[in-house]
Formats: C-alpha cells, sequence, structure tokens
C-alpha cells in the first residue's frame, strides 16, 4: 500500500519518470544491494532523462521540419562544397546563441533543405526553439493575417522563435507587399534571433531579385552581416545511384 501512495504521489507531482524507475526499482532484485543514494541518484537521473526526451519531442513537433534529418548523417562523400570542419563548428549552435544567422545556397537538389533541416533537428537537441516555413507558404499566411486582424500575433510568434529556417527563398516573384512582410519578421528578429535562409540563388543575385533597392539594402543588410555561409555546388544529389544516407535523401 505504501508503495502504491508513492508512486501515486510522484505522478500527481508530475515525476513521471521517477515514478517509473521506481516502480522498476521493486520488481530489480539487483538494485535492492544499492544503498539508499545511489537508488535515488538512479531515480534522479531517470526523472531528468525524462524531461529532457519529453522537451526534445516537444520542441521537434513545433519545428515542424521538412525532412527527419541529422547532423550526424550529412554526407561529405559527393563533392558540393561542403566542409566538414564548418559543419561541426555549426553543429555547436553558438552562432545561433550569439544571434546570428545562416545562409545556405545551390542548385535544385544539392541538399539545401535536408542540411537546414539537420541543423534545426540539432539545434532542438540543443534545446532551442526552431520552426521550419517555406518563404513562399509564409508570405501566404501573412497576407492572409493581415485580412484576419492576426498579423501582429503572427509577427510576435515568429519573433520568439530561437531558430526560424525559411526555406526556397527566391522561388518565385515576390509582391511589394510580401517584400514588406519579409523585411518584417526579420526586422524582428535581427541581433535578437537566428535566421536560417536556403536558396537556389547566389547571395549575389538577391539584390536584384528583391526588385526593390530599399527594401532589399534594409533586408540584406540584417540577413547578410556577420552571418555563416554555406554554398553548396554540383549536380542534383537526386541523380545519384545512391542516397545521400541510408534512409533519407538529402533536400
Amino acid at each position: 500500500m505504501l508503495t502504491n501512495h508513492t508512486l501515486d504521489t510522484l505522478r500527481s507531482l508530475k515525476l513521471t519518470g521517477m515514478a517509473d524507475a521506481f516502480a522498476e526499482q521493486r520488481e530489480q532484485s539487483g538494485t535492492h544491494d544499492l544503498s539508499f543514494d545511489e537508488r535515488l541518484a538512479l531515480l534522479v537521473d531517470r526523472e531528468a532523462t525524462y524531461r529532457e526526451n519529453r522537451r526534445l519531442t516537444r520542441l521537434l513537433q513545433l519545428a515542424r521540419l521538412k525532412q527527419p534529418a541529422c547532423v550526424e548523417d550529412i554526407d561529405y562523400k559527393h563533392q558540393r562544397g561542403l566542409a566538414r570542419a564548418q559543419v561541426a563548428g555549426l553543429a555547436t549552435c553558438d552562432w545561433i546563441r550569439a544571434h546570428t544567422n545562416l545562409q545556405i545556397t545551390g542548385p535544385t537538389g544539392s541538399g539545401k533543405s535536408w542540411i537546414a533541416c539537420a541543423f534545426g533537428n540539432q539545434a532542438c537537441r540543443h534545446g532551442w526553439s526552431v520552426r521550419y516555413e517555406r518563404v513562399t507558404r509564409l508570405c501566404d499566411d501573412l497576407r492572409i493575417a493581415r485580412g484576419d486582424g492576426s498579423y501582429g500575433k503572427r509577427l510576435l510568434a515568429l519573433t520568439k522563435i530561437e531558430l526560424l529556417i525559411l526555406d526556397d527563398f527566391g522561388l518565385k516573384p515576390l509582391g511589394q507587399s510580401e517584400r514588406h512582410d519579409l523585411l518584417e519578421v526579420i526586422e524582428d528578429r535581427h541581433g535578437t534571433r537566428s535566421t536560417l535562409l536556403t536558396s537556389q540563388l547566389p547571395i549575389a543575385s538577391w539584390h536584384a531579385y528583391l526588385n526593390d533597392p530599399t527594401v532589399a539594402d534594409a533586408l540584406l543588410d540584417r540577413l547578410l552581416s556577420n552571418a555563416d555561409r554555406i554554398e553548396l555546388k554540383g549536380e542534383s544529389m537526386r541523380k545519384k545511384e545512391k542516397p545521400l544516407t541510408n534512409v533519407n535523401t538529402q533536400e
């Protein structure tokens, strides 16, 4: 009866990991030989692990990453200008901690989206909040938000995200309102949050693509200043006989 009461109390206190570990200890005779301090340490470790895993699951769900990628599975065999040392440095997430940005450019199929999602996954594992958005879809959402009165709330939500992934920048022309919406998003995040942007267009073409010198100057100044860059090269990885990893195609 005392054991059941203890388990119920632990669960009522939302110490689920500790409750599960306590129940297991009751069933495992080997743990009975451990000291009180040792058994308590095991319970605390289980609770910490449980909470960490639960937080990671929640962060990944909120991130809505396009692909289940991770930095450990990034392929370096194919010649596409991807430096292992640079990826290792970015995988520390120090750039997110410093509130700087990252741009990944390259031709279709070179792995931009996959690598972006891998860094998103890594950020979640470090405890950062992440959100994946395709630029065209985000612009559509902001246009709708203007109409239904939720525009300010939507911008505020984007501002709070510690790593915002904007995929496929430059895929189609932007209208005037879309350019200004994108500037609002980047302006609110400048110096306080990190943005990862992928594009088929080389960075040198971004100013002309935006087709508005004033907005382009403001937007690119905030995106590109003090930012890391990965410039992928080569033909589409989808044409390769072997996938980039043993489970997924990276793009």
